[in-house]
């Protein structure tokens, strides 16, 4: 029987509220900030109310350039985000799928230990590797390329990890009836592990595409070519000002065009990403 504590569900709720508003509030204000124009935010007075200028700096930043994101167009910027968050979210699952299916399902020297190797490198960050990294990627002549931005990040052993842990938990008597079934490897691999693994594949797309689409470090090293940039990195050269004032308005507009493919992953992706999350039962 559910007990009814009508003081403790409206005490729940008001803690629920309280966070969401502290959460939601600074991106109302930079939502507004966006719509007025720079002398607007400068003035002392922010403004609680959207401005009349919405259309007009969100057409100046997409269509047009700033000249501290180096006249690169916001749109450019976005497009540059999204191939690099996607390809290295599809990269590391794809990666991680088959690396955790050889280790899991073959057997062969040492495959205990390159499955540790491979563990060992989540003590490895980007950061900690990047000056190697970046001496291969220049070497192959990948500086400035939607490859070089993508392929050194793609490794994943998180994802490996946790698809290994789930192959691990796949009843065997399955594997032997696909065994019994005539089917291959590879059909066992894509007809029953690839469906059984939909939720974790959602689970970690989320987590990679934020993680890819957050990157800053490693676009800033290797391109130098303006047409790469990233919103990321763009947000930044738009605040970074060395004479003057930044144009706080356009790049409050930039800061929310560039939440809204990871919100928008989100919330395409929510349920799938929660059960896969919490789901231990397959």
């Amino acid at each position: 029987m559910v007990e009814n504590r009508p003081l403790l569900t409206f005490f729940q709720h008001t803690i629920l509220i309280f966070g969401v508003l502290l959460v939601v509030f600074p991106v109302y204000i930079a939502f507004v900030a966006s719509t007025h124009e720079g002398r607007a935010l400068t003035s002392g007075m922010l403004p609680l109310l959207p401005g009349n200028r919405m259309i007009e700096n969100y057409n100046t930043i997409l269509f047009g350039g700033m000249r501290q994101a180096g006249g690169v167009p916001v749109a450019l910027m976005l497009f540059n985000s999204m191939v690099m968050a996607l390809s290295i979210a599809v990269g590391k699952i794809a990666i991680s799928l088959i690396s955790a299916f050889a280790v899991v399902y073959f057997r062969f020297p040492f495959r205990m230990l390159a499955f540790w190797i491979i563990f060992i490198t989540l003590m490895l960050p980007v950061e900690v590797r990047i000056l190697p990294t970046f001496e291969v990627v220049a070497n192959l002549g990948m500086l400035n390329s939607y490859a070089g931005l993508s392929i050194p990040l793609i490794a994943s052993a998180t994802a490996t990890f946790l698809f290994r842990q789930f192959f691990l938990t796949v009843p065997d008597e399955l594997t032997e009836a696909a065994r019994i079934d005539g089917a291959t490897p590879f059909q066992f691999f894509k007809d029953i592990l690839l469906p059984l693994s939909r939720t974790n594949i959602a689970a970690i797309f989320v987590i990679m595409f934020i993680y890819g689409w957050n990157q800053y470090l490693w676009p800033l090293l290797i391109t130098t070519d303006p047409s790469f940039t990233t919103i990321v990195m763009g947000i930044q050269r738009m605040v970074t000002v060395a004479e003057g004032q930044p144009q706080w308005h356009l790049a409050m507009a930039t800061a929310t065009l560039a939440l809204l493919p990871p919100v928008l992953v989100v919330i395409v992706m929510q349920r799938l990403f929660v059960k896969g999350l919490v789901e231990t039962e397959k």
